[in-house]
Parts: C-alpha cells; sequence; structure tokens
C-alpha cells in the first residue's frame, strides 16, 4: 500500500480496502479483537491489505473505540459507523457504502473496492493483486475468494433422507475425471465502486473467482475455528523481523531450561546458555532497553541479571502490572515491546504487548497467545533467537 496518495492516484480514483468491524458479536465475544498468532484479527486484516500493492488506502468502519485504536496503529484509517447500520442485522454491504459516501464527502474518488472481511486471518496479499489487476482492466466487475474442491456436497430432502447436490450419487468419477467446483472462502471482495452503488450487492456484472490456498481458507465462526486457526498461525505466518523498541522476559524457563539442581542446603543452580548472554550484550551495544520480570524470589535470579548486566524485578505475582508501570516509567509505548515467556503466568503480560513470543517448548496455551513462537526452547538459545530477529528489525529501521 502506497504511504501517501498522489495526485496521479487521486486522478484516476483510488482503489480503498475497507474492512467493516464491529464491535459486537454472538458466536465469538469481541471477535474482530481475538488474537489469532498473537495479532488481533482486525490487524491481521489491515497489514493484509495494507501489504497489497495496489491497495491505496486501508479504511475500517467500526464502532468501537478499541478496534478504532488498534485499527489506527496498524496502520489504517477509521470512520465510525453509525448505531443504526452497527447492529446484528446490519448488512456488511451498508457499512462498505457509508464508508464510500464518507471517503467521497471528504473528496476521495473511490474507483475499486476491496471489501475485507477480519474474521479470516489467513488473507493472501498477492491474491488481492490480483484481483484488483482482472477488475481494473475491464475483465471483471466483480471478484471473489475461492479455494477449488472436489467434494462431494449433499443436503437433506423433505423426508430428510441425503440427496446427492453436485455429483451423480450412482456413478463415482475418479477426481481427474471431475470438474472441480469453488467454494467461496469468505475472505475478501473485489468490486468497481460505481458498478456496487448500481446493484447495491457485491456480486454484478461479470463475476469472477480469485483463487487462493485451501490453507489459507479459515474463517473464524465460532471457538471451534478460533482453535482452528490458532494452531496454524505458526505454519501460515512468515518469519519477520521483530521491529520492537524494549525487550521483556521471564526467567525460569526462558533463560533457564526449567529445571534446577538444589544441594543439601537448600541451595538452587539453574542452567543458562552462553549464547543467551552474548545476544544481551549486542541488544545493549545497541541501546534497547531490557527487563527480566520474574515470579520467583531467589538469588540465582538477580545472581544472573547482574551477570547479564539487565535490570530484574522479582518476586512478581502480577507481571501484566508490573510490565505497564515499567513501560510508563521508560516512555514505551506497549505496543512496542516484545514480551517472551513460557508458561501460564506470563499469559497477561503477553496480551497487552504489540509482540507476544513463546519459546518453542512453552505450554500449549502460551504458544497460542504468541505473535511468534521460536525455534529455541527456554535455556537453549531463545533468547539470543529473539534477539537476533529485533536487532535484524533495528538494522532495517
Amino acid at each position: 500500500m502506497s504511504e501517501l496518495i498522489d495526485d496521479d492516484q487521486r486522478a484516476r480514483g483510488l482503489t480503498v480496502a475497507v474492512i467493516p468491524a464491529r464491535g459486537g458479536s454472538k458466536g465469538v465475544p469481541r471477535k474482530n479483537l481475538r488474537r489469532i498468532g498473537g495479532v488481533p484479527l482486525i490487524q491481521r486484516a489491515v497489514r493484509a491489505a495494507a501489504a497489497a500493492e495496489h491497495v491505496d488506502l486501508v479504511v475500517v468502519s467500526t464502532d468501537d473505540d478499541e478496534i478504532a485504536e488498534l485499527s489506527v496503529a496498524a496502520g489504517a484509517r477509521v470512520i465510525r459507523r453509525p448505531a443504526e447500520i452497527s447492529g446484528d442485522t446490519a448488512s456488511s454491504e451498508s457499512a462498505v457504502l457509508h464508508a464510500l459516501d464518507a471517503l467521497e464527502s471528504a473528496g476521495e474518488t473511490v474507483d475499486i473496492v476491496v471489501f475485507i472481511q477480519a474474521t479470516s486471518p489467513f488473507i493472501p496479499s498477492d491474491r488481492i493483486d490480483a484481483a484488483v489487476d482482472e477488475v481494473r482492466s475491464g475483465r471483471y466487475d466483480s471478484m471473489f475468494s475461492a479455494h477449488e474442491t472436489y467434494g462431494f456436497l449433499w443436503r437433506r430432502d423433505d423426508d430428510q433422507a441425503a440427496a446427492a447436490i453436485n455429483h451423480d450419487a450412482a456413478r463415482r468419477p475418479r477426481r481427474q475425471d471431475r470438474e472441480p467446483h469453488y467454494l467461496e472462502t469468505g475472505a475478501f471482495y473485489v468490486f468497481q465502486a460505481d458498478g456496487f452503488r448500481r446493484a447495491g450487492h457485491r456480486f454484478f456484472g461479470r463475476v469472477g473467482i480469485v483463487e487462493v490456498p485451501e490453507l489459507s481458507a479459515v474463517e473464524i465462526d465460532d471457538e471451534q475455528h478460533a482453535a482452528v486457526a490458532s494452531a496454524l498461525a505458526p505454519l501460515m505466518d512468515q518469519p519477520e523481523s521483530i521491529d520492537v523498541k524494549a525487550v521483556v522476559t521471564d526467567f525460569d524457563g526462558v533463560h533457564t531450561d526449567d529445571t534446577a539442581l538444589v544441594d543439601a542446603e537448600g541451595r538452587e543452580q539453574v542452567r543458562v546458555s552462553r549464547e543467551d548472554g552474548m545476544g544481551v550484550a549486542r541488544l545493549r551495544r545497541a541501546g534497547i532497553p531490557m527487563l527480566i520480570l520474574s515470579t520467583e524470589v531467589n538469588p540465582v535470579v538477580r545472581a544472573r541479571a547482574d551477570k547479564l548486566r539487565v535490570p530484574v524485578r522479582h518476586g512478581i505475582d502480577d507481571k501484566e502490572e508490573a510490565l505497564a508501570a515499567w513501560a510508563a516509567e521508560n516512555g514505551i509505548a506497549l505496543a512496542d515491546i516484545a514480551y517472551l515467556g513460557n508458561d501460564v503466568n506470563d499469559l497477561p503480560a503477553m496480551r497487552i504487548v504489540g509482540w507476544p513470543v513463546a519459546v518453542a517448548n512453552a505450554h500449549p496455551e502460551v504458544r497460542a497467545a504468541a505473535r511468534v513462537v521460536l525455534e529455541k526452547s527456554g535455556g537453549q538459545g531463545a533468547v539470543r533467537e529473539l534477539i537476533e530477529r529485533v536487532l535484524t528489525a533495528d538494522r532495517h529501521r
């Protein structure tokens, strides 16, 4: 997405991504804010749209303050949706039409609309571009994302007996002898703005299909879908640099392998990684602040922190409160912090930062909440792995 809209773009009309995102939801409460792979769904949608080269502007239509704040942070323009089109019965088309009216009232001419559903967490940006190309060329008036399927579809008839829909039940041809069908994913639709206004809905004129990978076609309508998407996120999300201004970590299970040797007098020894120490030194030289937060009150935590020359706050029961206080004291936005954890007591802190990160052997709930799951385990170089990705982003900032 272009960071600035130039005169040439305005002259030909803008390609605008519109993401309707109400605050309310029945199936999954506050669904558009649900974190998948550590990232709220609304921010995933904004980033997918912004990554498309042919999208000039990303707009979020919402009635919710928190959704608005996260959308702006991700780079979108927010249009406030009035109450009369914010209820459960309001159509997505009404939100898109309202957004177009608001943009044109502000002097923006919209040529092509990319209508995106935030409930689809794995939207391929390159397929958005492919659809925009087809609509802009005039080959199609509207397009929708779908994946190829050879599935045999059935319905129940009036007597509740099974009846074949897309095949002859008496003849079961081989896959290679069958014509494929296409299943609409609900992820995105691309269409001419003027044609949409005339038709009043997203399918009009010559309608085309833009194929997307089946693995990307997850739409979250209930908790089961959310669980599936969370499990897929580490596979679907591309590794990326971690662009933050501070790093905060747990201690046990992160700097250590979560085991301890205890002598006859009760003194503990833990196992740490020397490469983590080198990573922390490099982070310090780069001028990026770091903090260790630990629930334990143990001399070994203080000794390791002193060795690393990193401040530590231990004996912390409420890591969320302690982290928020430290961030405020240092003038660092929570969105600009990476928090590395391994167990369920890290979850409150992970939920408030921009980059929740988990070690490879973290508790399943922590892995599900993480934006990034590292390849290395606690005490085996996980801290160094995180730091290297932070430094990569810092070099390109």
